[in-house]
Order: C-alpha cells, then sequence, then structure tokens
C-alpha cells in the first residue's frame, strides 16, 4: 500500500509539471501576427507611376493618356472610375484571373501598393463623357438597359450600373461615357468564355446577341 501511495505521488507531480511546462511555453510563444493594414493610397505617387515608362514597360498613360480619358476606342477610360474596382483588375491581371497580353505584364512588375495609388490617381480624374452614334440602335439599347429583356430573364443593366451608368462604388464598375467599343468587347468575352473573373456579367452576356451587345454598348457611350 505504501508503494502504491508513492507511486501515485509521482505520477501527480509528473502531471503538474508537464501542465506547468506547457503553461510556461504558451506565455513564451509570440503572439499571432496581425495582418498589417494597407498603407494610405499615394495619387502623387500614382501619377508618377501611371505616366513613367521603363525600358522594358510602356507607361499607362501611353494606352490610357495622362487624364486616364483614353482616345484609343479600344482601350477603356480609367477616370473617374471607381478605384476599389481599378485595383481588383490589376491584381487580377497580375494574378492571371483576368487574362490580358498587355495588361499581365503590365500589372506583373506592380506590388499592391503600386496599384493602390495608381486606382486612387486616375480614379480621382473626371471622365471625358462620349456619345451614342447609331440612332438606328438607340432605342434597344435603352430598352436593354433600363428594362432588361424579361422573356429571357437579362436583368437591366441600370440595376447595377445604376440609371446614369455611375456604377456603384467598390461593387459595380462605372460604364458611363465608357468607350462602345471596348464594351462591346468585353460583353463578348463575357459571353465566348474569353473573360471570367465577374460570373454575374458572364450570365447576363451568355443571352445577348451581337446586334444587343452593339447596341447596349452606344447606349452606354453616351451616358452622364
Amino acid at each position: 500500500m505504501k508503494l502504491f501511495a508513492q507511486f501515485l505521488l509521482a505520477a501527480l507531480m509528473g502531471v503538474a509539471a508537464s501542465a506547468s511546462l506547457a503553461a510556461d511555453a504558451h506565455a513564451a510563444a509570440p503572439a499571432a501576427a496581425t495582418p498589417a493594414k494597407p498603407a494610405k493610397p499615394d495619387p502623387a505617387k500614382g501619377d508618377t507611376l501611371f505616366n513613367a515608362s521603363t525600358p522594358t514597360i510602356q507607361s499607362c498613360a501611353s494606352c490610357h493618356n495622362a487624364d486616364g480619358n483614353s482616345s484609343i476606342p479600344a482601350n477603356p477610360k480609367l477616370a473617374q472610375q471607381h478605384p476599389e474596382y481599378i485595383l481588383k483588375q490589376l491584381q487580377e491581371f497580375k494574378t492571371g484571373k483576368r487574362k490580358n497580353a498587355v495588361m499581365t505584364p503590365m500589372a506583373s512588375h506592380l506590388s499592391d501598393q503600386d496599384m493602390r495609388d495608381i486606382a486612387w490617381f486616375v480614379g480621382a480624374k473626371k471622365v471625358k463623357t462620349g456619345f451614342s452614334k447609331d440612332k438606328d440602335t438607340i432605342a434597344m439599347g435603352e430598352k436593354i438597359y433600363r428594362g432588361g429583356i424579361a422573356d429571357r430573364q437579362v436583368p437591366a443593366c441600370a440595376g447595377c450600373h445604376s440609371p446614369n451608368g455611375a456604377g456603384i462604388p467598390a461593387q459595380y464598375p462605372r460604364l458611363g461615357g465608357q468607350h462602345a467599343d471596348y464594351i462591346v468587347t468585353q460583353l463578348t468575352a463575357f459571353r465566348d468564355g474569353g473573360r471570367l473573373n465577374a460570373p454575374q456579367m458572364t450570365g447576363v452576356a451568355a443571352k445577348l446577341n451581337d446586334r444587343e451587345i452593339k447596341a447596349v454598348a452606344d447606349y452606354i457611350a453616351g451616358l452622364r
């Protein structure tokens, strides 16, 4: 009996020692690192990045103009676009989630902070709105944009991008005044599987034919 008591005492002391060591180890372990918040956007630095060229990379301005109002119909106007949307697109060009032979190598050279600086710089510029050109399809474009196509369950573009094309910050991009050619290209890419980074747009574009895409794109170009 005496031997059993000694054995039990030793076992209890061992458990206590293990608990003490575990507590000491826990106390000594460093606290979990809190993810660092990104620095505030620096539009002045964004201006420099947007307008600077290197021996291997052209400036953003070479395709989108110094103030973000691209004069090339195939290249989007970036001025007055929601900065959060521009940042998201640059990040997805870099990761390959959104594919583009020109933009992927451009974005691959940018850090997240560079992207943030650029987005807040160009997003603060005022967009130069355009105008609709095709009077034969303007009514169709307006009907699709404002009311959708009920029998095919196509929602109104205005529901997400607002009646004047201003969009909803951080959620849906500004469309008003955008080049019609660029919008046609993007809607076609959504429909045909060339652009996959916005599932909701893939579903919408899948129900539009070429004429409807051109009509709604031309109507959007005139929104302001």
